[in-house]
């Protein structure tokens, strides 16, 4: 459904260009390697039952989460065994993973033991996974062949794959290469079947699709974000709600941060840090409103943000405001406002706020 003029706030989501970004990844990878579809944090908060549906329909081999609870409403959408969770599960957490059977990943002898004891129906489709050098989940290399074989020889669980996560793909090769080649001498020395491997996030499978093994973990490609070659699925919008006119020595917003130093039309729009707007954004960049620059003026506080309309021709109340997105010839991209923020896309897509409705768009359309 299109947003009518009583909608304030909203996402705009194109699945179309998820489902092109979907196939930019898998030529990249090529025929051999199968594409994981990362929709964990509500499908990086572009919502994650249209965004989960999109990808497999696009030729995702399955689904990845984070959690638990990320994983349940993705039930029957593929087969269990491909959907993934990738978050460290505690050993408490091991009768909820064995009753809902999807595949979890497994890197400490205690998890391994704890789903072997609360699985009974059916085996448990484990993903080992080895730390080569990120640092956080994951069994050290060294150990990696022995909690391959308990999973392997257990009478409950079965090792469906083995995994690593690069830590600086986007940036540095030759530690990359390093990881990459630790994890290929932990495969090789384990002596069974390992089932998938995996090792390829977004930057990697793009940059290294050499490094694709099995399977790749896309996440941030899917969204359109990072890489020129893809297409942003997201756009971030709200409304003029009143537009008044400050005069010389008059400021909008907590701590008086911004003062006019001259009559100045401005407008406020409600959205706020509540929403996604970070507050390390006050007073910085753009947002977009009848096709032309409008800088965002003082602070952002929890519900409200002003912005500067004196390059924009008659504004009125009802105006579309865009902060990420494009409106005309201009174009604010989600990089851009990461880089006001003082931080990246991932996190700027990730924390748009419930208050904002997602609608989606396909074939020209909404839906």
């Amino acid at each position: 459904m299109s947003p009518g003029p009583s909608i304030l706030k909203w996402a705009e989501v194109d699945l179309d260009a998820i489902a092109f970004n979907i196939g930019q990844v898998q030529r990249a990878i090529g025929p051999d390697s199968r594409l994981l579809a990362v929709v964990k944090a509500d499908a990086y908060g572009h919502g994650v039952g249209p965004v989960a549906v999109t990808a497999l329909k696009s030729g995702s081999w399955g689904l990845a989460v984070s959690t638990l609870e990320e994983a349940i409403p993705l039930r029957g959408l593929c087969p269990p065994d491909r959907t993934l969770i990738m978050g460290g599960l505690s050993p408490d957490q091991a009768s909820v993973a064995a009753e809902l059977g999807c595949a979890v990943t497994c890197s400490t002898f205690e998890l391994a033991a704890a789903l072997e004891r609360s699985a009974s129906r059916r085996p448990i489709p484990v993903h080992l996974k080895v730390d080569t050098g990120m640092g956080r989940h994951g069994c050290r290399p060294d150990a990696a062949a022995a909690l391959a074989k308990l999973i392997a020889d257990s009478n409950h669980l079965r090792l469906a794959g083995v995994m690593t996560h690069f830590a600086q793909a986007e940036a540095d090769g030759g530690f990359t290469q390093h990881q990459f080649e630790v994890f290929q001498a932990v495969i090789a020395g384990l002596g069974i079947d390992p089932g998938v491997r995996h090792a390829c996030n977004s930057a990697a499978a793009l940059r290294f699709p050499e490094m694709a093994m099995d399977v790749v973990r896309a996440g941030i490609a899917l969204y359109g974000c990072e890489w020129q070659t893809l297409r942003p699925a997201l756009a971030l919008r709200s409304r003029l709600v009143q537009v008044k006119e400050i005069e010389a020595g008059g400021s909008v917003g907590y701590g008086r941060t911004w003062v006019a130093p001259g009559s100045t039309l401005v407008g406020l729009v409600p959205i706020g840090y509540a929403d996604g707007v970070h507050r390390a954004r006050s007073g910085k960049g753009w947002t977009l409103v009848g096709g032309k620059r409008a800088p965002l003026l003082g602070r952002v506080s929890m519900d409200t943000i002003a912005v500067d309309l004196t390059e924009v021709a008659n504004p009125c109340i009802g105006d579309v405001v865009t902060l990420i997105g494009a409106d005309g010839e201009e174009e604010i991209s989600a990089e851009q406002v990461g880089a006001w923020s003082g931080t990246v896309s991932y996190e700027v897509v990730t924390s748009i706020g419930p208050r904002v409705e997602r609608h989606y768009r396909k074939g020209g359309g909404y839906l």
